[in-house]
């Protein structure tokens, strides 16, 4: 049995795991899949006090942190939470395994919002993407399209204008008002960089009789954009299917922290209210997982 089992990689979980494990909490990281979230995916992190370079080296450096003070790691995924009404909850994972603990944080933050129209679904990994650093590079030279405008999507389109001949960012209102005025900017000093304003797409398909793979979008006022991919950043949603429904959240799935059973506790992109940003969730990282040793202090004594 753990003391404090800290669900997801990313930062707001490896922030809590530095934490736990030096306070001498026999500490457990369930990771997911794939270590580091969608931190992993950052091509550059240039916004994280101290640091620039890229997502992936930081969360290694900071999970090597993390075990260096005695945390575990399991690659694997929680299914389900079950709370005994006293001191202890059971994981259960994918991996077919369960492991026990005196108190939980999640951090499990959130995934990428999917993009519902007409053949979206079909063409995911053959010409639509959710992830430009996982798949710019295989666009090179090519004519993609952005969908949304915020920092994500504007810093997807920026990545993107090394590799793409052409970049069109698809927006449906008429300025990127909630991205950093940095980052657009920089939008703007690209002359591979094509902003759409006030349009959405409508329907993807595959161009007929095309041996490239090209892709026709349509948008709803029926003007037709040939491209050769589509990479979609358009928002996101918290990973909370492993929950219960009587477990509190808002209109995106986010928990609400006020109302946790005793022992649970809740970090990152997860947590309603919080900004999604590395440094608000390694802040909150860190505040959960004092709240957790604390909590396993008490109720150990």
């Amino acid at each position: 049995m753990y003391d404090i089992i800290i669900l997801g990689s990313g930062p707001a979980g490896l922030t809590a795991a530095i934490y736990a494990a030096r306070a001498n909490k026999k500490t457990l990281i369930i990771a997911g899949d794939t270590l580091g979230g969608q931190t992993a995916e950052i091509a550059n992190l240039e916004n994280f006090p101290g640091y620039m370079g890229s997502g992936m080296d930081w969360i290694q450096t900071t999970l090597k942190q993390a075990t260096g003070f005695g945390a575990e790691i399991v690659y694997a995924s929680a299914t389900d939470i079950k709370w005994d009404g006293n001191f202890t909850y059971t994981v259960q994972c994918d991996n077919n395994k369960t492991y026990t603990a005196s108190a939980i944080i999640m951090g499990t933050g959130a995934r990428a919002r999917r993009l519902e129209i007409d053949g979206a679904r079909e063409l995911v990994g053959n010409g639509v993407s959710y992830c430009a650093t996982c798949d710019g590079f295989f666009y090179t030279g090519k004519r993609v399209l952005v969908i949304g405008g915020g920092n994500s999507a504007l810093n997807d389109a920026l990545y993107l204008a090394d590799l793409a001949s052409d970049v069109k960012i698809i927006y449906r209102k008429s300025a990127f008002t909630r991205a950093e005025a940095i980052i657009r900017d920089r939008v703007a000093a690209r002359e591979n960089i094509h902003p759409i304003f006030n349009t959405e797409l409508k329907s993807i398909r595959k161009k007929p009789d095309s041996d490239s793979g090209e892709l026709i979008a349509t948008t709803t006022n029926g003007d037709e954009i040939e491209c050769d991919g589509i990479f979609v950043a358009i928002g996101h949603e918290a990973n909370t299917d492993y929950l219960d429904e009587g477990i509190k959240r808002d209109d995106v799935g986010r928990i609400v922290a006020d109302d946790l059973p005793a022992g649970l506790f809740v970090a990152g992109d997860e947590k309603s209210g919080i900004k999604m940003q590395v440094a608000t969730a390694v802040g909150s990282g860190c505040s959960a997982a004092m709240d957790a040793i604390a909590y396993v202090n008490t109720k150990g004594n």
